[in-house]
């Protein structure tokens, strides 16, 4: 038995974050509309109805296109690609074929082993970036199939890798990283739960050492990363034990992933360009770019997942929390804000581990906490003597449970500090007279002997005296 490698390649469809659909005027947010309520004649295809290509949306895919370094087509069109579908109202899809958008790029991405440490870098290769039209959703019923057309018409980014990854480790680190990128310049919400993003995976195996291609195994409809790796490592297992008795497959098929079964599923042989008879779209002209206008869209590139994770380490940040504020924007728009007023540390501190635990606590999203200016409002007490550090903890987590800012909830809860001398006097005072051991010990060179008589005060005050004027008066009452 030779020694086997395996070849995967992905396609990647990502929907673009725009307001409007990708040849109409309809409303690009379908997730949890009631079916069949954001669609017009233009996107269901009625006859005579004239296809607009969306501004935004070819803007966002070029983008896209140079994050992933890409080489922009200045003359490229669209095609009709024909497949027969029920939820494909159109009786084709609009896409780009053999003048796609852009092509020829790369994407570099880390592979993890399961603590979260990095044990190789690799590079895989993109064939093209084309942008097409999404299909509409459909629900099975029994023997009864339902169709929404809401998502009819939405604008998505096809991004097709060279086959070039090697495991299905490879292939999520590497559909993770590509995520993360669309998400940085605002290309995609790439929110899976919502669909907007979706992998097509094609696996063959290859003898060892040999460069020939053998026919591939493509797994359609991959709703997340745990269903590709698990799909992708099904069907090596699947593909190496036929291999022992009948070799390679003799010709391209497709397969459905049953996520329930944890299998794959026969759907057909897989079609060629030729089966989807593609032509160019006559009812859009071709689009032809200047330089100027890519060069000005560059201009406009955040920094990229990989050079913001490196900023963030040299700050004192590790993998875990750099990828943390990566892969969530809101953690980061937190972060930064916050390293404004203070250091990382304290920044890290609050936003990823009191924050999360808080949130998690609570069993709520990021987005269900306090935003980037309730956060900043938090600090800003705390540094003004409002209130403790200790107290701010108990403030953020009710800031969590109750959605309140921190200047209601320090009302509320009567949590001002206490900085009054003259108040913290009279409870240094009572703390020296409840704790003379304590007073004898520090006189006798035991510091630590001084924290009794600290905590005595923050017990009394309820943690609102000031810790450090409660430090200085003690201090300067025990050397009288």
């Amino acid at each position: 038995m030779p020694e086997l490698e395996v070849i995967i390649g992905l396609e990647v469809h990502a929907q673009m974050s725009t307001k409007t659909k990708m040849f109409c005027g309809c409303d690009n947010d379908a997730f949890g509309k009631k079916p069949n309520t954001t669609v017009c004649p233009i996107c269901m295809g009625h006859p005579g109805t004239l296809p607009t290509p969306n501004a935004t949306a070819i803007e966002k895919a070029i983008k896209a296109s140079l994050a992933i370094q890409c080489s922009i087509n200045m003359s490229n069109h669209f095609d009709r690609k024909h497949y027969f579908y029920p939820d494909l109202p159109m009786g084709f899809q609009i896409s780009q074929y053999d003048f796609p958008l852009s092509s020829k790029g790369t994407v570099t991405y880390d592979v993890f082993d399961p603590s979260g440490n990095v044990v190789e870098s690799k590079v895989c290769g993109i064939t093209r970036l084309h942008m097409e039209n999404d299909a509409g959703k459909l629900t099975h019923k029994g023997s009864t199939t339902l169709c929404d057309y809401n998502r009819a018409g939405t604008p998505l980014m096809e991004i097709v890798t060279e086959p070039d990854l090697r495991s299905a480790q490879d292939a999520v680190s590497f559909a993770q990283e590509l995520r993360r990128i669309l998400i940085a310049v605002d290309a995609s919400e790439a929110d899976m739960f919502k669909g907007m993003m979706r992998f097509d995976a094609s696996i063959s195996l290859r003898e060892k050492g040999t460069e020939k291609l053998n026919p591939r195994s493509e797994i359609k409809n991959l709703n997340s990363f745990k269903s590709l790796e698990r799909a992708l490592q099904y069907e090596e297992k699947r593909l190496r034990k036929r291999w022992e008795t009948d070799g390679p497959l003799p010709g391209d098929i497709t397969v459905g992933w049953l996520d329930d079964e944890g299998k794959t599923k026969m759907l057909r042989n897989k079609e060629t360009a030729d089966d989807y008879r593609y032509f160019p779209e006559p009812d859009i002209p071709p689009i032809e770019f200047k330089q100027k206008d890519i060069d000005a869209i560059a201009k406009t590139l955040p920094k990229l997942p990989r050079e913001l994770k490196e900023e963030y380490m040299k700050l004192g940040l590790d993998e875990k929390q750099s990828l943390q504020l990566i892969d969530q924007s809101q953690l980061q728009t937190m972060f930064n804000a916050l390293r404004e007023k203070t250091d990382a540390k304290r920044a890290s501190s609050l936003v990823l581990t009191q924050l999360l635990g808080f949130l998690n606590a609570a069993d709520k999203e990021v987005a269900e906490g306090p935003d980037a200016d309730a956060m900043l409002e938090l600090v800003g007490k705390i540094d003004d003597g409002t209130i403790s550090g200790n107290a701010g903890k108990d403030v953020l987590e009710k800031m969590v449970n109750t959605g309140k800012n921190a200047s209601t909830i320090i009302e509320e809860e009567g949590m001002q500090q206490i900085s009054d001398d003259s108040a913290i006097e009279d409870l240094v005072t009572k703390a020296m007279e409840a704790n003379p051991k304590a007073i004898e010990d520090f006189k006798a060179g035991k510091e630590a002997a001084l924290g009794a008589i600290v905590g005595f005060v923050m017990k009394e005050s309820k943690g609102q005296a000031d810790p450090k004027k409660v430090n200085e008066i003690l201090r300067k009452n025990l050397k009288n």
